[in-house]
């Protein structure tokens, strides 16, 4: 009884998820259909609605082109009614009037132009007279002119003689000009002379006054931490002219000698620069390491007080260690 209540029950399942299986894929198609059918119904209404409104507009074209010939008889009759209208015409005149009119308009033409003839003729005769007035009148000028000529003769006179002052008197200020420019050039030349003179005796004493003062300065004194030290001056072109310091010469022979390793700057990133004489060097580049001790092996002079030969890149330079000041500088002296 068991197995076969079990057998119904599973019978009965079985046909319920068929009849399950088969009522759902309906009522999906019946979905998708009426989804499809939406917008199909909407394209024909909006076609419908496209038909109609083409149609209103051919029947708005067909109104247009029936009225078009009823505008145009009115237009017509509206032309004829203006033209029917009266209006003021112009007159057109025959040819014998107009014949006649030039006729007339001729006879007074000429009557002008013999009117005109009678005025000249009497301007003529006019003219006769002035010749007559006018020839009158010169003959009386003339005779002026004779008796005025003795005048003008006296006021030319009168006016040459204005003119010979004018003149004079210009020459005299030109003079007296020229003289004055003289006198002042001459002044001028006399104060040159005199400047230059006290210039050259200026720069003499000067000069004179500047040798002293050198003198005098040769002696220096350093300290060295427990006593001042008395000291010459470094004269950089006394040792030059010793030919027992003719290092260019001892180098021709000797390239060994003057053949160093690398140069090392004190600062990273430090480059070569030319130093000249009078030139203020930090600590760091005369320091112990850039001495060099052996002067006497490159035909270098002895070095006294605060001086010391430094090597800086392939140039030798004279340094006074207590103020860094460069005393003296030979360029390109290691290869």
């Amino acid at each position: 009884m068991t197995v076969t209540k079990l057998m119904k029950g599973s019978a009965l399942g079985a046909l319920a998820i068929a009849m399950a299986t088969t009522v759902l894929p309906a009522q999906a198609s019946a979905a998708e259909a009426t989804a499809q059918e939406r917008p199909d119904r909407e394209r024909g209404e909006r076609r419908q609605e496209r038909r109609g409104e083409r149609s209103e507009r051919r029947e708005v074209r067909q109104e247009r082109r029936e009225a078009r010939p009823q505008q145009r008889e009115e237009r017509r009759e509206v032309r004829q009614e203006r033209r029917a209208e009266p209006g003021p015409r112009i007159e057109r005149r025959a040819p014998i009037e107009n014949m006649r009119e030039r006729q007339i308009d001729r006879r007074q033409t000429v009557a002008t132009a013999q009117a005109r003839g009678e005025e000249r003729r009497g301007r003529d005769w006019n003219q006769s007279q002035r010749r007559a007035e006018v020839a009158q009148e010169r003959q009386g000028r003339d005779w002026n002119r004779s008796e005025n000529r003795d005048d003008r003769r006296a006021e030319r006179r009168d006016g040459n003689r204005d003119a010979a002052r004018i003149i004079r008197r210009e020459r005299v200020e030109d003079a007296r000009r020229e003289a004055y420019r003289d006198g002042r050039r001459d002044e001028r030349r006399g104060d040159y002379r005199e400047n230059r003179e006290i210039r050259r005796d200026a720069y003499r004493d000067g000069y004179r006054d500047a040798r002293r003062s050198d003198r005098n300065d040769r002696r220096a004194r350093y300290y060295d931490g427990r006593r001042w030290h008395d000291y010459d001056r470094w004269d950089h072109r006394h040792w030059r002219s010793n030919t027992r310091y003719d290092w260019y010469r001892y180098r021709n022979h000797n390239h060994s000698i003057f053949r160093l390793g690398r140069y090392y700057a004190p600062y990273r990133g430090y480059s070569y620069r030319r130093l000249n004489i009078g030139f203020y060097l930090g600590d760091l580049f005369f320091g112990s390491r850039y001495w060099i001790n052996d002067p006497w092996r490159y035909r270098l002079p002895e070095v006294y007080g605060p001086y010391r030969w430094v090597r800086y890149y392939d140039d030798v330079l004279l340094v006074d260690i207590y103020s860094g000041e460069v005393v003296d500088v030979i360029y390109d002296f290691f290869w």
